[in-house]
């Protein structure tokens, strides 16, 4: 039993709105974790939460923030 889903190449970019050779390129360059059935990739959900978080350009608490009128 999966403890989370598997998504295609195409389900994935379509979540990010990028294109699929941008995910083909991530799985590469093994920034984004993926299982690869045949010649078909598959991304399991933890690992694309995993890599957004990772990749995240995340408030720094300290950091002055400017104001806005």
């Amino acid at each position: 039993m999966l403890i989370s889903p598997l998504l295609t190449v195409h389900e994935t970019a379509e979540q990010l709105k990028v294109k699929e050779s941008t995910i083909r390129a991530w799985i590469r360059q093994e920034k984004l974790r993926a299982i690869k059935f045949g010649r078909e990739w598959r991304i399991a959900m933890r690992d694309l939460e995993r890599f957004i978080n990772d990749n995240a350009n995340l408030d720094d608490p300290d950091a002055p923030h400017a104001d806005h009128d």
